[in-house]
């Protein structure tokens, strides 16, 4: 990890000013002007793609499937999943306030329970090999 990343992340709690004009953005067209001046378009086009796979992973679709839909990396996807289970609830107010999702729960749900990693995707269990059958060149 950068150590550039390391202070921009903690400087980021310490920017209330950014947070204050974007929560005082009346439209749209606003938020849309704002982004566009404040970010490159590869940055722009970094967060149309978390933003993209948001609605797919709070219905439960797989990493691959919404891979195939988006062509998001899964990546990212998964990215996106770990700040909708373990994140500041970002995602979820503003999918809420879309009407993406229905007002939340009194109580938590489970991680996991709207999100679900396909075993195909990287770092999913595998199943075991029978005993002595070879995987990718390795004994069991």
């Amino acid at each position: 990890m950068k150590k550039r990343w390391i202070k921009a992340a903690a400087d980021a709690a310490d920017a209330p000013g950014l947070f204050e004009a974007v929560a005082r953005l009346r439209s749209a067209e606003e938020a849309r002007a704002l982004l566009v001046d404040l970010c490159t378009p590869a940055e722009l086009e970094a967060l149309s793609d978390r933003w993209r796979v948001v609605p797919h992973l709070l219905r439960g679709v797989p990493y691959r499937e919404i891979h195939d839909l988006t062509a998001v990396s899964v990546t990212t996807i998964g990215r996106v999943a770990r700040c909708l289970t373990m994140g500041e609830g970002g995602y979820q107010t503003a999918a809420r306030r879309l009407g993406l999702v229905r007002a939340a729960p009194s109580t938590p749900a489970q991680p996991g329970a709207l999100l679900r990693q396909p075993s195909s995707a990287p770092g999913g269990a595998r199943k075991a090999a029978p005993r002595g059958v070879e995987r990718k060149g390795r004994p069991q």
